[in-house]
């Protein structure tokens, strides 16, 4: 049985390291180069997969030489990727620059990412009790409508709203976890006119309104948690990180995979910020998600 199906983009990630990054209309020396498989969704399936769920993938790639680079630690990884289509547009890139802090600037080319439709998961078929974790790096009527289709499957959905796009506001509040980074939900938080106060009060208000679970991650600080009665605060593990870009990713599969492994919230979201801060000590998004192994030594330790 599948316990997650993945609606999103696939990427391959191209990344450049810089001592700082630029300011508008700067030029800056680079340092290193490097390539590797990439896209929120991919890289969410993928994390998924590493805490030892069954996964299945949707999505689509180009015809083209990046394809193959793109979906190598999918296929590697047991992923299923009978839903991914191959289609006459160019795999979907991300153009990344890390600083020597592992900050990073990312901009992101959709290609053959903008062809998922709103029916796909319903030709793949999603059943009850099954998990469907979506992003936004596709188009938002496929998010919107994978919402509904979970919703009449009677499978659970956790929406990532990463990246923020002002439109998503409408149906955020349909999906049964919602995860946000703080900059992310406080823009959601202004466009649905949330009442005013800390965050924490305003995470408790779009629980309350909606009936929803809302997690808002804070980086090193960990992650916030709201659900109609109950908020919870989980730290992050202490590291020096060595690049940022597949931590919100890694915490997402790694979320989706225990919840769908029966954990209660509160350990589910343990679990999901030690392997995000693992994910941050390496380079990459794909070749930085932690094993299941290395997650659940480095919580006894």
């Amino acid at each position: 049985m599948i316990a997650i199906t993945v609606v999103g983009s696939i990427n391959l990630d191209l990344i450049a390291t810089v001592e700082r990054l630029p300011a508008p209309g700067e030029t800056v020396s680079g340092g290193d180069f490097s390539t590797a498989p990439g896209g929120k969704g991919a890289n969410q399936a993928l994390a998924a997969r590493r805490a030892d769920a069954q996964v299945r993938m949707i999505g689509a790639v180009g015809k083209d030489a990046f394809a193959t680079e793109a979906l190598s630690l999918l296929e590697g990884g047991g992923v299923d990727l009978s839903h991914v289509g191959r289609i006459h547009a160019p795999t979907g890139t991300a153009l990344i620059l890390v600083d020597a802090k592992g900050e990073n600037v990312i901009a992101v080319v959709p290609g053959a990412n903008k062809s998922v439709l709103p029916g796909d998961l319903a030709v793949a078929g999603l059943k009850k009790g099954e998990y469907l974790l979506l992003q936004q790096e596709i188009p938002l009527e496929t998010v919107a409508a994978s919402l509904r289709t979970a919703r009449e499957a009677g499978a659970v959905s956790i929406l990532n709203t990463a990246p923020f796009r002002a439109e998503a506001a409408s149906f955020i509040g349909e999906a049964d976890y919602v995860v946000a980074n703080e900059t992310e939900f406080d823009l959601y938080a202004d466009a649905l006119s949330l009442p005013e106060g800390d965050r924490t009060r305003r995470m408790a208000a779009f629980a309350e309104r909606t009936g929803r679970t809302l997690i808002v991650t804070l980086g090193a600080d960990g992650v916030l948690a709201a659900a109609p009665g109950e908020t919870l605060a989980v730290p992050a593990l202490k590291v020096t990180p060595v690049d940022t870009v597949g931590a919100g990713d890694t915490f997402c599969g790694y979320l989706a995979a225990s919840l769908a492994s029966g954990l209660p919230l509160e350990q589910a979201l343990r679990r999901a910020t030690a392997a995000a801060s693992l994910a941050c000590l390496k380079e990459g998004a794909q070749p930085s998600i932690p094993l299941a192994a290395e997650v659940d030594r480095a919580m006894k330790g």
